[in-house]
């Protein structure tokens, strides 16, 4: 298991946030990854409600003040929140050294052959020491699979086959179904039987399914209550 060293402000140059670019408000996605993000950010925050932990799509993450910050379409790491006052210049994106530790994944989906996923951007989170780095390649435009998972060990990336990541306790599939009236196979979060987490829609018909089936129930029992000649009211 990798243990990731948490960063003491006192032992490091913090560098002066006002001169780093938080935002430069020019995010340019389509609608595939963008319902991919909804799902997979909205679904950790409807079914881990009782966990801290910060997941955001397309954040700048500065990892050192010698380079620009590295954007990746979601990450996720725990046992951090963001400060409250997140309008103050430090605390818009995600500065490693105020939050103490890098994410502990990162997620990249892959849109044309430009991102260099398997490239340049695995070396910087590698150097960044994100635990976990998985590049989700639906259209199979970098190579045949669809989904590459890398795993650090030490200070190297190694690519596995294995989709529990027993260091954030959560794994991820592959799902055919439906999200916001889309049809198509999505990457999703999971438990490690292999359930999707939920999102905040599905957790509702899930209770709405539930309420449906108990009350069909009690008419059920009622209907044999008055065949045996008792007034369920009266009960």
């Amino acid at each position: 298991m990798v243990q990731q060293v948490l960063i003491n402000d006192d032992d490091y140059y913090v560098p002066d946030a006002n001169q780093l670019v938080t935002e430069d408000d020019t995010p340019v996605d389509n609608f595939a990854s963008a319902k991919q993000q909804r799902l997979l950010i909205g679904s950790l925050y409807s079914s881990l409600q009782n966990q801290t932990f910060l997941a955001e799509a397309n954040i700048g993450i500065y990892y050192t003040d010698l380079q620009p910050p590295i954007v990746p379409d979601i990450f996720l790491s725990l046992d951090v929140q963001v400060p409250e006052n997140w309008w103050e210049k430090q605390n818009r994106c995600y500065m490693v050294w105020r939050f103490g530790k890098p994410p502990e994944v990162v997620l990249e989906i892959v849109s044309n052959k430009e991102g260099d996923e398997l490239g340049k951007k695995l070396r910087i989170y590698e150097h960044m020491r994100a635990s976990y780095y998985i590049v989700y390649d639906p259209n199979q435009q970098l190579a045949e699979k669809i989904l590459h998972i890398y795993e650090l060990r030490g200070t190297r990336y190694f690519e596995t086959s294995e989709t529990w990541l027993e260091q954030v306790g959560l794994g991820i599939t592959l799902w055919k179904g439906k999200f916001e009236d889309r049809q198509d196979i999505w990457l999703r979060w999971c438990y490690q039987d292999g359930t999707a987490l939920l999102t905040g829609d599905e957790r509702a018909e899930q209770e709405r399914q539930r309420a449906e089936e108990a009350e069909q129930r009690t008419q059920i029992l009622a209907e044999r209550l008055r065949a045996m000649g008792i007034d369920p009211e009266t009960l």
